[in-house]
């Protein structure tokens, strides 16, 4: 019997689309080393631009492979207009009107008129809407084209981080410090709320742990992105990033000039969406590596387990690809983007960019790399799913 399989899609606005370029790799390899038309990932969790894509293929389990294509079609035509109203007179009032505020101060003016978030993402709302169908996830739990699906968003009323969480079995909510499990019938706002970008997209009501509050982007205060799947009883989970894991530790050249707020709000994004997962990534192989040392005996009689891990994470930039698709933007989108100061720099080039970027020409150019990566660690994915080595293929290192 193969071990349960979990699936774990990280946040990152438009760099989501390097996820479905991996995913439509792997799934090629698996159609040529076992095909299937079984979902394999019986536990999928998401959080941010992943948790849409995570929800997709949940909600889409009993036609996996049809759902991935569909979501590939998506991602490789996607628009902003598609994700956030990008017409010159919402864009350019809403972002001088938040940057008044920002500016000047909230008590200047009534509660009414203060703006909510940056951007107006309520295309992504009918997007989703005629996408990704959340009612048909309690058939296909009973029937066990799914075991569990996880969405995490983080309140902004109590600061707690929360997994929201639909099963077939009853597994029991499961409670850290600085983060809670909710056991609920997962619907559309869970995905805007996990996406909400902070000070970017508006924050959504939801009904959490402790009780009724606003949730935002799901990135935000994780502090063990993993730990939901292990929960819901995955014993191997696929990891795909949305960032490097690690930059290579070649000089850089020195910045003497100011940072402006595009590039601040860059980095921040990059702090919340990308070092929670590599920290926890290294956290679980210390705690393999030490489980290897305790005898079986005393293993077998703790709570304790190994658990595999497959890790794929792009192995470039996605702000320096960004960088070369700034013309794709709508001039009103550049336009606010100048407005914030998002100007390529020696450190941190179009970082607030990259995940803005909803146009085709990028997130294509993300599904190419997203597949170029996945082929490159061919033979540790037919390890980590226990497929037939490719002919020929060396033997992959422990």
């Amino acid at each position: 019997m193969h071990p349960t399989t979990g699936l774990i899609l990280s946040g990152g606005g438009a760099r989501a689309a390097y996820q479905v370029g991996v995913l439509a790799a792997i799934e090629r390899l698996r159609q040529s080393c076992a095909p299937s038309t079984d979902n394999p990932y019986p536990v999928i969790c998401g959080t941010s631009a992943g948790a849409i894509n995570a929800a997709t293929l949940g909600c889409g389990a009993d036609r996996f492979a049809q759902t991935l294509d569909e979501l590939v079609g998506v991602w490789r035509d996607f628009h902003v207009e598609q994700v956030y109203r990008s017409d010159m007179l919402d864009m350019l009032g809403s972002g001088i009107r938040w940057l008044s505020m920002l500016s000047l101060g909230w008590l200047l003016a009534s509660r009414r008129l203060r703006p909510r978030a940056l951007l107006d993402n309520s295309p992504l709302a009918q997007l989703l809407r005629s996408r990704v169908d959340t009612s048909r996830l309690p058939r296909l739990l009973d029937e066990g084209h799914l075991r569990a699906l996880a969405i995490t968003a983080s309140s902004y009323s109590n600061g707690e981080h929360a997994t929201f969480y639909q099963s077939h079995q009853t597994i029991a909510p499961w409670q850290r410090t600085q983060r809670l499990a909710y056991r609920c019938q997962l619907s559309l706002p869970h995905l805007l709320a996990s996406s909400a970008i902070p000070f970017i997209f508006p924050a959504v009501c939801l009904d959490g742990p402790r009780g009724s509050g606003y949730f935002g982007d799901g990135s935000m205060r994780q502090t063990a992105p993993i730990a939901p799947a292990i929960h819901l009883g995955a014993e191997r989970i696929l990891v795909i990033g949305a960032g490097r894991m690690q930059e290579p530790a070649e000089p850089r050249p020195s910045e003497s000039t100011y940072p402006t707020l595009g590039q601040i709000a860059g980095h921040v994004l990059s702090s919340i969406f990308l070092d929670a997962l590599a920290v926890d990534v290294e956290r679980l192989q210390r705690i393999n590596q030490t489980l290897q040392l305790i005898p079986p005996e005393h293993r077998n009689a703790s709570r304790l387990r190994p658990v595999q891990l497959l890790l794929i994470a792009p192995s470039q930039r996605l702000d320096h690809m960004a960088a070369a698709h700034l013309s794709c933007l709508p001039t009103s989108v550049r336009s606010l983007l100048r407005m914030l100061g998002d100007e390529a720099s020696a450190t941190q080039g179009h970082a607030l960019l990259s995940y803005l970027l909803f146009e085709s020409d990028y997130t294509r150019e993300l599904m190419a790399l997203g597949e170029q990566d996945a082929q490159r660690q061919e033979n540790d994915i037919r390890e980590f799913f226990g497929w037939p080595a490719a002919p020929g293929a060396a033997p992959v290192s422990a």
